[in-house]
């Protein structure tokens, strides 16, 4: 029913509000600033860096000189879209679910889930812990990134709680058809691996979901492009026509069903969910996509030269490291490799405590006595890297 969240909705009236407005560090003011917190995080999420490099990172399929294939900002816009249209008609603050959207993704790797693969086992092997993009966005936008000031001086992003929980609570591999948000106010640091705990928000629910409905149809409409569903449409078709609503090929016909669905069915007593036929549909959908796109044989020659492109990088800034001598063993690299040692020098300077921090007003967040530091800043400066300039850094590693 329209409307029938605004009772629960992000806004002063909820007496989860302070919380969801709390930072960990205020943000500098403006006497002529009309934007309200959320809207605050919004813009300071599209202007940084990392939402920047998302139009030249891989959603699913690399296709760099495709124009019309899928790329991650493309997917972000798309939960925006998805997310305002869900929060817009129940009455949850749009406002929140925009900026949490636009930034649910900054953690991701070059090459998607791939690239998110090869650096969790480098992670798990050298760090011990496993790499995983939900995670890292929250430590991007807490840690990594940075915006100049009124006063020309580069701090961290500091965003509210309620836009932090929504990025690191996103994980849309979601089976369950009812969700709803937490109580508790947690350290999101206590978060040890994806889909842990729901969000704090209704609108970082709404995100949730609108994550999956974005993907679930988008990478078939792209597998249909490059010809990778040619001998299993018929499977599709036959899954589709299963159901007795308009037959769902379309990608815009699936987004649109699934968000009617879901709000008709949706109560503040029930959660987020869909009627027993939409979740079953979605399901089969989500089963399809597996079996016939992700796991595809085509993709694997494109993963394994990923692996490679990453490892080398990881593994060629990884020798460089003794101590305090770490930034001399990286200078002497330089003529051979100066686009990689231009770019992450200027990366491990604003974040070591080596000093020479003019204009940085951020946290220094590595010791660069402790290799673990230097392994765990490697991994965040790859992260970070879109599809092609590591395939660029990889060919000037191998050319002489």
């Amino acid at each position: 029913m329209k409307n029938s969240f605004k009772n629960v909705s992000a806004n002063e009236n909820n007496y989860k509000w302070e919380n969801m407005i709390h930072r960990e560090k205020p943000l500098y003011s403006r006497n002529n600033d009309f934007r309200s917190e959320f809207g605050r995080d919004y813009t300071r999420i599209i202007h940084s860096n990392a939402y920047r490099r998302l139009k030249h990172k891989t959603q699913v399929f690399f296709s760099p000189k495709n124009d019309h294939i899928c790329t991650r900002i493309e997917h972000v816009n798309h939960v925006e879209s998805i997310s305002f249209t869900i929060a817009n008609y129940l009455g949850l603050n749009t406002e929140l679910t925009k900026a949490i959207s636009v930034a649910h993704d900054l953690g991701h790797s070059p090459f998607g889930h791939a690239g998110e693969k090869i650096l969790s086992t480098i992670s798990q092997k050298d760090l011990g812990i496993p790499f995983w993009h939900e995670k890292n966005g929250l430590e991007f936008v807490d840690f990594i990134e940075l915006l100049e000031d009124d006063t020309r001086n580069f701090q961290n992003l500091d965003l509210t709680y309620a836009v932090r929980d929504g990025i690191i609570s996103h994980c849309g591999e979601i089976d369950e058809n009812s969700l709803k948000p937490r109580e508790e106010f947690i350290n999101l640091k206590d978060y040890l691996y994806p889909n842990q705990f729901s969000p704090y928000t209704w609108e970082g629910c709404v995100v949730k979901i609108s994550d999956k409905i974005s993907y679930i149809g988008r990478d078939i409409e792209d597998a249909i492009s490059l010809g990778l569903l040619d001998e299993n449409l018929e499977i599709l078709n036959r899954i589709l026509d299963s159901s007795n609503t308009e037959q769902k090929i379309n990608n815009t016909i699936i987004i649109n069903f699934l968000i009617t669905d879901l709000c008709k069915n949706s109560s503040i007593e029930n959660g987020l969910c869909f009627s027993s036929e939409a979740f079953e549909l979605l399901n089969k959908i989500k089963k399809f996509n597996y079996n016939y796109i992700y796991k595809s044989s085509r993709l694997i020659p494109s993963i394994k030269y990923f692996e490679i492109v990453l490892t080398e990088i990881y593994n060629l800034l990884k020798k460089a490291y003794d101590g305090i001598d770490t930034i001399n063993n990286l200078e002497k690299m330089r003529r051979f490799y100066p686009n990689l040692i231009n770019d992450f020098l200027l990366f491990v300077y604003k974040y070591f405590n080596l000093g020479n921090r003019k204009n940085l007003r951020n946290n220094i967040i590595f010791n660069i006595n402790s290799d673990i530091d230097y392994y765990k800043c490697i991994i965040y400066f790859i992260s970070g890297m879109t599809d092609n300039f590591a395939i660029d850094i990889y060919n000037e590693i191998i050319s002489f």
